[in-house]
């Protein structure tokens, strides 16, 4: 199989190279292709993609001038993947906030054919707290996962991390250009999972909180969550 690992890179410049030398050698030699787009980043994030194609030839670098937003550069990343031929893509964020560790056994259920959509969570095997999630973040994420429960009849242990894993099926069934250009954009990709009937698995993953930069707004997050289960009621993405 072609592994892409797709990574969007804003204001990186201090943790995206400590994330790649994070990526186990087993896994540096699966991987087909390494995506990074350089959202407008005002920081020297360009200046250390290029010292990373140093060491890894295999490393495509794309960059907005204007910043996208998250979901916008995730259009990018999955366009890219799709036109090259990528039959897995791996979302990793360049923060350092999700484990790269983790890569092998967040890839297992779809190379095994079990599932379209993996996403790595934090919130199974109690791990988020003892890994240092803030508690309001803790509490809001099983609360609005609660209702997203309800509302897409699921039963997942949570809705909101960004660790990504696409089937190739997945990337060319979902209409992701038409999704959201914010955070909100990974939750769009899952509900519209459901109504496609793609399976999506979960896998327990480490719990990241130290010293990075998060970029997300709480109040308005949870505000676009609750507007994407609305929208599912009435049967938006039914006609996507």
């Amino acid at each position: 199989m072609t592994i892409f690992v797709l990574m969007p890179a804003y204001n990186a410049g201090a943790t995206i190279e400590k994330v790649f030398a994070r990526i186990p050698p087993a896994v540096r030699d699966r991987i087909t292709k390494y995506v990074v787009v350089n959202d407008g980043s005002r920081d020297d994030t360009a200046a250390a993609i290029k010292r990373l194609q140093a060491q890894f030839p295999n490393l495509a670098g794309l960059r907005h001038e204007v910043n996208r937003g998250y979901g916008g550069v995730q259009k990018t990343l999955l366009g890219y993947a799709v036109e090259h031929g990528a039959d897995i893509g791996i979302g990793l964020h360049s923060d350092g906030q999700y484990s790269p560790e983790s890569i092998p056994e967040l890839l297992a259920p779809i190379e095994a054919g079990a599932a379209e959509i993996v996403q790595g969570s934090r919130m199974l095997g109690g791990g988020a707290l003892r890994g240092n999630m803030p508690l309001y973040k803790f509490v809001a994420n099983k609360s609005l996962t609660a209702i997203e429960n309800w509302a897409f009849g699921l039963k997942m242990a949570e809705y909101h991390s960004g660790y990504m894993l696409y089937a190739r099926r997945a990337m060319t069934e979902i209409p992701f250009p038409k999704l959201s250009n914010s955070f909100d954009f990974d939750l769009e990709m899952i509900v519209m999972a459901k109504v496609k009937g793609l399976r999506v698995r979960e896998i327990a993953i480490p719990t990241i909180y130290a010293d990075e930069k998060s970029h997300l707004r709480p109040v308005q997050y949870g505000m676009r969550v609750l507007k994407v289960v609305r929208d599912y009621r009435l049967g938006k993405y039914d006609s996507l």
